[in-house]
Formats: structure tokens, sequence, C-alpha cells
């Protein structure tokens, strides 16, 4: 069974860091891409940052400079690095692991992030 746990959210001052981190196990098939998505109240869920295994990254265009994504080489852990946080920030951070073949999505509980102004 996969299971995606986020950890590292909370709440932090604009300007501020946060790293999130998601562990993910129980993957027995080919993994296409592992990134973050977040979703504020009100609001669809968007693409924060995704890796596309043997491929490139990608970043929203709201958090490019200030976010970075990293994972460890066998994919069981994948990161977020946030710097710089603004209020624009806050919202429930999703990790997602994406399956080849056949497509599929899997995702963590979500991890709340909180930035004060």
């Amino acid at each position: 069974q996969v299971q995606l746990v986020e950890s590292g959210g909370g709440l932090v001052q604009a300007g501020g860091s946060l790293r999130l981190s998601c562990a993910v196990s129980g993957i027995g098939f080919i993994i296409g891409s592992m990134g973050w998505y977040r979703q504020a109240p009100g609001k669809q869920r968007e693409l924060v940052a995704s890796d596309v295994i043997g491929g490139t990254t990608n970043y929203a265009d709201s958090v490019k400079g200030r976010f970075t994504i990293s994972r460890d080489s066998a994919g069981r852990t994948v990161w977020l690095q946030m710097n710089s946080l603004r209020a624009e920030d806050t919202a429930v951070y999703y990790c997602n692991v994406r399956r080849s073949i056949p497509p599929r999505d899997y995702w963590g509980q979500g991890t709340q992030v909180t930035v004060s102004s």
C-alpha cells in the first residue's frame, strides 16, 4: 500500500522559511514524478513544484526563486524548501507521487502552512 506522509508545516512570519518533508513507502512501480501541490481556502489545488524523474523540475511562477524541490535518489523522500514566505503562500500543502504506467496520482494527507503578515 502506497503511503505518503508529510511533515514540517506550521506557522511562520512573512519572510521566514520552512522545509516540508514527505516520506514515501509502499512504492512498487515506476515513478514518473514527485511533487508538491497546495490548496488555499476557496481555491483549487495548484502545482507548486514537481521533479520529473530523469527530467526537469518545474515550479509555479509565484514560487520561482523562493522554493526548491529536492528528493533522495531512491525516491523515498521529497522535500520542499520554502524561503521568503509570503502571506499568499498560506495553504495546505500536499505531497504527490505520479505513477507512470498506468498513470495514477498518489497523495499525502496534507500539511498546513500559515504565513502571518
